[in-house]
């Protein structure tokens, strides 16, 4: 009876420690099983992160290359628009003439004169003024008494004395383009030795002028420069 009392509890114990090897066993299956889908669900995300950041990253270098391209669209547009609205400058009459009487003073007044007419733009339809675009001479300018005929021919020393030279390259540059209308010329008292008679352009401030109108049907440039030997002037047309 005894024995058959210890197989009984031997088998029970035996169930007992079956049963619980079998729920530690499911459980850390379990365990392993839930770790394992973590870890994958944890990768997936990581992955799926990872894709997000390259998409994202994808889509900004696109915004960036699409700004960069309207950008280099609009500076080729306002480049042509520029390009458009520049004229183009051909030059239809140049004349030259010889500077013969070389002191100082003289030089110093042509030079000082043609800058300031260098560059001079002249409406269609506008009338051109030389003593009105180059002033009065004076000191203050920079001006030097130079040799000037007088009323009388008499040769004299004045301030400005050399801007006639550079009005009667202009006047004869003028005259090679029919559409310029000279409307006022002056000869001198005097022969000049830079020009022929007859072609010459006297001008003092207040009393001589010389004027033309521009009836090209465009803008004209005036161009005056000299090198000291020699002065010349050229007429531009903007088209």
């Amino acid at each position: 009876m005894k024995y058959k009392n210890w197989i009984i509890v031997l088998v029970v114990i035996g169930i007992a420690l079956g049963v619980g090897a079998y729920f530690i066993v499911y459980n850390v299956g379990n365990k392993n099983n839930e770790q394992g889908n973590y870890e994958a669900t944890r990768t997936e995300a990581n992955a799926n992160n990872t894709e997000n950041n390259k998409a994202e990253e994808n889509n900004e270098e696109k915004k960036d290359e699409e700004k960069k391209e309207q950008q280099n669209e609009e500076e080729q547009q306002i480049q042509q628009q520029e390009q458009q609205a520049q004229p183009v400058e051909t030059e239809i009459a140049s004349y030259t003439t010889k500077i013969v009487t070389k002191d100082s003073g003289r030089q110093k007044n042509i030079q000082i004169t043609c800058n300031t007419l260098n560059g001079t733009i002249v409406e269609p339809g506008e009338t051109f003024s030389f003593c009105g675009t180059v002033g009065k001479a004076t000191s203050e300018k920079g001006y030097e008494k130079a040799d000037i005929f007088d009323a009388n021919g008499k040769k004299i020393k004045g301030l400005g004395g050399g801007n006639c030279q550079i009005s009667s390259t202009l006047y004869n540059a003028v005259l090679s383009i029919p559409t310029l209308k000279v409307t006022e010329r002056h000869a001198h008292s005097n022969k000049v030795p830079y020009i022929e008679s007859g072609k010459d352009a006297a001008v003092a401030y207040g009393s001589c002028d010389l004027k033309f109108q521009n009836n090209t049907g465009y803008k004209i440039k005036i161009l005056a420069s000299t090198n000291g030997s020699e002065v010349t002037t050229k007429i531009i047309s903007l088209t």
